[in-house]
């Protein structure tokens, strides 16, 4: 069912600078973890490359923290304004402070996740890349890959921080309310529905980056097969998305356990955005796989994929010659550009009889002999008649006009003109 349903993705692999060439012969996870340990420095690179863009929405969430922290020690919580006269009253206050401050900080956050897409974008192409050519990877891959894969990350990422946006608010309103006194099941209602929300739109846009930065395909096709994708293997995806936040989780936990926090810095630092990249992208190439035929080239496009566009070009021309050779030879009949003998009626072949002896057979080979010798003898004494020599120059001069150069020793392309000047 889900094969029927994706054939809009088949042949259409958003592979702009290489060719597949690579397709795993072992388990899908152990081929992954071979390549993550050949290429760790490679990793180390992406995601150093990586955690730059996300360098403005480290600095929101920084500020948001030193911000709330800042009014937690100045507004009075505990403390008596004016000798012990007036106690203001803070119900609700330390709630209406986290709701403002995450109003302001998480807003910005949207718009630092315009930033993190463009490191995201770069990071999935050139993963995807390594993982279908084994390894293959440069830093100018990275950038190709945020031309061809922006738009189509940063629309999940948006659509996911819009979510957790309203969880998080919706989440503060409800601790507001029930600070203030009100009745906690509207808020606590509100609050896990925007939580399942949250969730189940992210894991619905890890899909539509998936396939958005695996295939070319139409908006309408990209959220439909993402659908399908997520729907078809809900378990599977929500373990993996699991893994795959295993930095997040190592940060999480260092909310109380300072040692971890410091391992999930370090973490993050070195390998932690590559690290879920890889698992993810792993994971969704395993799935496409699953149910669409991996289009691998041979060892004439692996060739090419490591060819420069210069390259590239010169070895498509010599494919045009080539064919275009083909072509003029099947055009060329053997008919006309060489004498052959005429059939002599007088001239008869020996036969053998339906009973024949050794004398039989040495004279029908001898008779054979002659007439190969006179084919040989008619061709020599006719090969440069006016006729066959002037057939013969105009096929010579269509072949020397597909020659790699021109006059001037300059390289020059294929067209139809060149077969018929």
């Amino acid at each position: 069912m889900a094969e029927s349903r994706l054939q809009s993705l088949v042949g259409n692999d958003l592979a702009d600078d290489y060719v597949r060439t690579y397709a795993p012969k072992e388990g899908r996870w152990s081929e992954t973890w071979a390549l993550f340990k050949g290429n760790f420095v490679k990793f180390v690179i992406i995601n150093v490359l990586t955690l730059l863009f996300f360098v403005p929405a480290i600095v929101v969430v920084y500020m948001r923290f030193v911000y709330v922290t800042n009014l937690a020690a100045v507004y009075p919580f505990s403390s008596n304004v004016g000798m012990a006269i007036y106690t203001p009253s803070t119900v609700g206050l330390a709630e209406r402070i986290v709701l403002s401050a995450d109003l302001i900080f998480y807003s910005l956050l949207i718009v630092a996740a315009l930033v993190a897409a463009v490191g995201l974008a770069g990071a999935s192409y050139s993963v995807k890349r390594m993982i279908n050519t084994r390894g293959d990877f440069a830093v100018k891959n990275y950038f190709h890959g945020v031309k061809v894969c922006y738009l189509n990350t940063v629309l999940p990422v948006v659509v996911f921080m819009l979510f957790l946006f309203g969880s998080i608010i919706v989440s503060d309103w409800a601790a507001m309310e029930i600070a203030y006194g009100a009745s906690a099941a509207g808020p606590i209602t509100a609050k896990v529905f925007m939580i399942i929300a949250t969730v189940v739109v992210g894991v619905y846009m890890m899909w539509v980056y998936a396939v958005g930065v695996s295939y070319k395909v139409k908006f309408r096709y990209l959220l439909k097969n993402s659908f399908v994708l997520a729907v078809g293997t809900i378990l599977q995806t929500v373990f993996m998305l699991a893994f795959a936040l295993l930095p997040v989780w190592i940060m999480l936990i260092g909310i109380s356990v300072p040692f971890f926090l410091v391992l999930g810095i370090i973490f993050f630092i070195f390998i932690g955005f590559s690290f879920i990249v890889l698992s993810w992208m792993a994971y969704a190439q395993w799935v496409f796989d699953s149910f669409i035929t991996p289009a691998v080239a041979g060892e004439k496009e692996a060739a090419r994929a490591k060819m420069t566009p210069k390259q590239l070009e010169a070895a498509k021309q010599e494919d045009a010659r080539a064919e275009a050779r083909e072509l003029l030879a099947a055009g060329k009949s053997e008919l006309i550009s060489r004498p052959i003998r005429p059939i002599d009626v007088a001239a008869e072949a020996a036969i053998l009889p339906a009973r024949f002896t050794r004398a039989d057979i040495a004279a029908a080979a001898s008779a054979r002999r002659a007439m190969e010798g006179e084919v040989s003898e008619y061709f020599e004494a006719h090969k440069n008649d006016k006729k066959y020599v002037e057939y013969n120059k105009l096929f010579a001069e269509r072949e020397k006009a597909l020659s790699s150069e021109d006059k001037k020793g300059k390289k020059k392309k294929i067209s139809s003109e060149h077969l018929l000047r």
